[in-house]
């Protein structure tokens, strides 16, 4: 299991806001705030990996062909919180890649939505369960 990640970002004020409004809805709790950095935990304290934000020199683009980060994805427990992160996204300006819809290609069941966060990272909110 991953302990943690680190993304660079250009603005982590930017980054404070978007992440501050999407994170809960993806079952994690702020880990702590500082100047240059924070962090991320799953929620109430589940074992599981950690996110930190760090301040980038440069911005970093999403890009399928790019060495680099491709995406983030985010195991939720109800179909329900993968529309419902979606929406938040969405509302926060976020561009979407896919709807909220099920995924036959992968072992079912696979539902899950995909968006780019301000700085052009994929992430996904999926739920492996049929509720």
């Amino acid at each position: 299991m991953l302990g943690h990640l680190g993304l660079n970002v250009p603005d982590l004020d930017v980054a404070r806001s978007y992440y501050g409004a999407v994170m809960p809805l993806l079952d994690f709790d702020l880990f702590f705030d500082a100047p240059d950095e924070f962090a991320y935990m799953p929620a109430g304290g589940k074992h599981g990996t950690f996110l930190f934000f760090y301040p980038a020199s440069g911005s970093a683009p999403y890009s399928r062909s790019d060495v680099g980060l491709q995406h983030l994805a985010f195991a939720v427990p109800t179909r329900h919180r993968v529309q419902e992160a979606h929406r938040a996204a969405l509302s926060l300006g976020s561009q979407e890649v896919h709807a909220p819809r099920d995924w036959p290609q992968y072992p079912p069941p696979y539902f899950a939505a995909f968006w780019l966060d301000p700085f052009g990272f994929m992430l996904e909110a999926v739920c492996h369960h049929d509720r």
